[in-house]
């Protein structure tokens, strides 16, 4: 995945635009019809978010290590509780 250097400060919850409109991938997709989220691997090694509906809208930032918690969170069942 690319690596975006942004021309700001990168703060949580800045106007996603600031990021840029390059490098940004939805890495899941289904039959919702293409509201999903976007996502960004920062310079830093950060991750960036946003909705896709709304890509001037805040991004929220992530560190690999609480993105990684997520990932496998979800992949051990422990974010089921959302879809009920």
């Amino acid at each position: 995945m690319d690596r975006i250097k942004p021309r700001k400060h990168v703060y949580n919850g800045m106007p996603a635009r600031d990021l840029g409109s390059e490098g940004w991938h939805k890495p899941w997709s289904g039959g919702n019809g293409g509201n999903c989220l976007e996502a960004m691997k920062l310079a830093d090694g950060r991750i960036a978010v946003r909705q896709s509906t709304d890509p001037d809208g805040p991004a929220l930032i992530y560190t690999t290590d609480e993105m990684t918690a997520f990932i496998e969170g979800a992949k051990a069942g422990e974010a089921d509780f959302l879809l009920s």
